[in-house]
């Protein structure tokens, strides 16, 4: 069982260091049936998931410190309350399933360029491990 962990943990690191790769792949299959809005869509969904764990690894190696991951979901908590807060004013109720889209988007779209900023970071200045 430890070695499978072990494993799965191995995978999901070299892919949170290259999101690219399951944006792309994930692109491509989805893109086959024809809807490549839809595929981009999913192709984002799923590297959020990536773009999360590097960037909250990166930053907790950079401030040596493990609250990244933390202060990742807080903000995102807090712009789904923002954006529930609207949805509420405008409709009069909250559709939860859009919020969390919105809100697992925006994470994508707020994540790539701090993704970026950490990798240029990474490569031009390493950081010193503890």
């Amino acid at each position: 069982m430890g070695a499978i962990w072990h494993a799965l943990v191995q995978s999901y690191a070299f892919i949170a260091t290259v999101p690219v790769i399951p944006f792309l792949l994930v692109y491509f299959v989805g893109a086959r049936g024809g809807d490549r809005k839809a595929a981009v869509r999913l192709a984002m969904d799923v590297t959020t998931i990536f773009l999360i764990g590097f960037v909250a690894g990166a930053l907790n190696t950079r401030l040596h410190s493990n609250f990244s991951l933390y202060f990742i979901l807080l903000v995102m908590l807090v712009g789904g309350g923002l954006i529930g807060n609207a949805q509420n004013r405008l409709r009069g109720k909250v559709d939860a399933g859009k919020l969390f889209r919105a809100v697992w988007r925006l994470s994508f779209f707020c994540l790539v360029p701090v993704y970026l900023l950490l990798m240029l970071l990474e490569i031009v200045f390493p950081a010193k491990s503890a």
